[in-house]
């Protein structure tokens, strides 16, 4: 039923909502003018990269800027976890952006001039790297994320009077893992009230990725897959080389072991209902001598799924199949888990409905929609709880399109500077429509 207003209720109401839309006019122009200072930020952050639950500089920096823009500051989450809330001067809904602290341990290549020399100890999340030095970079572009949520604050807060709602930013250390033995990432966050006083309504993550600068993809549903990381031991009897039958070869069973893993893609899943899970063998270790055969082989690798059904199949079948060629091998066989796995991120569909018209204002070409990722992210850990959107945006530098382009986790992986303006241009209109502003730049 149709609320009755007087005339001048009417008046004032109508009168209240153009003063609200009236700051983001040019918002465009306000963003291009917040850029410079953004870019600066970056390149500083760039320069000084800190591995997960480590990133006590980064964290400095942020809380800092933050408490310059007047934004309230929460910090210590998560071990380095910083929140930032920017209160709007008129009643609204709140609005979440997640970015993220960490850098990974590889040794940057770009020859940029803000490139990163930092080396430290890796304090590890496997085995293998575990207390060796490594170099330090920014190669997943979270040094850009931090950037454009910081440009999201400094133009919204600009107009703090005029902002129908609340701006929450959560800055969230170790989204690449934690290291062994830890907590960390959006799981601690979330345990520790990252999602809570006040709550959001709505949560949108954008991540950087190898494409076209300025570009967006996103999927109407699912957006990440569930990521798990094994090491299998393949236990046989030690003997020589030259007379096999006196001992027990771990090394064909190995063999057979990872070939049989490939058929629970291809002839153990259901096809018709889900995409195929993704089963990767990155390490075999075995051996220390050409002319013995070993006792033992190590595998590690990594299992990406796209439902929690799914990965929980998967896992079961793994360690069924390499027992069972094992022991008809006469060796053994134990698969083991690292704790700390990802789970499968999902869209909330009717929000994308909602907010992609926006999208396309923004993308310098059509917005891609795609069925989702294998590369996992666990901002799904927040997605689980409050409607989200996680998208991915193009930021390939145009002076190497053309070329064999260095993606994410990789030493050479670079950011188009000018394209942060189109990833704060996004992650700001769609704050505000969902804010309830409406017109050519809300």
């Amino acid at each position: 039923m149709p609320c009755i207003r007087t005339l001048g209720a009417c008046l004032l109401l109508l009168s209240g909502s153009l003063s609200a839309a009236e700051p983001w006019s040019d918002l465009d122009a306000q963003i291009d003018q917040a850029l410079p200072s953004v870019i600066t930020l970056r390149h500083i952050i760039h320069q000084h990269p800190e591995l997960g639950n480590r990133e006590v500089d980064t964290s400095r920096r942020i809380a800092q800027r933050l408490r310059e823009l007047g934004l309230e500051v929460q910090t210590g989450i998560a071990h380095t976890g910083v929140i930032g809330l920017l209160r709007g001067g008129l009643p609204g809904p709140v609005v979440a952006i997640r970015a993220e602290l960490d850098a990974l341990p590889l040794t940057e290549q770009t020859g940029l001039p803000y490139a990163s020399t930092v080396r430290t100890r890796n304090p590890g999340n496997d085995l293998r790297n575990r207390d060796q030095e490594v170099g330090v970079m920014h190669a997943c572009g979270h040094d850009a994320h931090m950037a454009m949520a910081l440009g999201v604050a400094e133009v919204l807060a600009a107009h703090r009077e005029q902002l129908p709602g609340t701006l929450k930013l959560i800055f969230q250390p170790a989204e690449e893992g934690p290291p062994l033995g830890e907590e960390g990432g959006a799981r601690l966050m979330v345990q520790q009230g990252a999602l809570q006083n006040p709550a959001p309504d709505v949560i949108f993550g954008l991540h950087v990725t190898a494409g076209k600068a300025g570009t967006f993809t996103l999927s109407r549903q699912r957006t990440t897959a569930a990521a798990d990381t094994f090491v299998a031991r393949i236990i046989g009897r030690q003997t020589h080389a030259a007379f096999p039958w006196t001992g027990i070869d771990p090394v064909p069973v190995a063999a057979q072991v990872i070939l049989a893993w490939q058929t629970i893609p291809s002839r153990q899943s259901n096809l018709s209902l889900l995409p195929a899970p993704v089963i990767s063998v990155g390490r075999i270790e075995a051996g220390d001598r050409h002319n013995i055969i070993p006792a033992e082989v190590r595998l590690e690798g990594s299992i990406r799924t796209v439902s929690d059904s799914q990965r929980e199949d998967v896992l079961q079948r793994m360690s069924r199949t390499a027992k069972n060629i094992a022991e008809a091998s006469g060796a053994t066989a134990q698969v083991d888990y690292l704790p700390g796995g990802y789970r499968a991120g999902y869209n909330d569909t009717a929000l994308v409905d909602r907010l992609l018209p926006v999208l396309e204002q923004v993308s310098t070409t059509p917005v891609q929609v795609d069925n989702g990722t294998y590369g996992a992210d666990d901002f799904a850990e927040y997605a689980r709880q409050v409607p989200g959107i996680f998208m991915r945006m193009g930021v390939t530098p145009a002076a190497l399109e053309g070329q064999a382009v260095w993606p994410t986790h990789s030493p050479g992986f670079q950011v188009d500077d000018p394209s942060l303006a189109v990833g704060i241009r996004a992650l700001s209109r769609m704050t505000l429509n969902y804010m309830g502003v409406a017109g050519e730049n809300g």
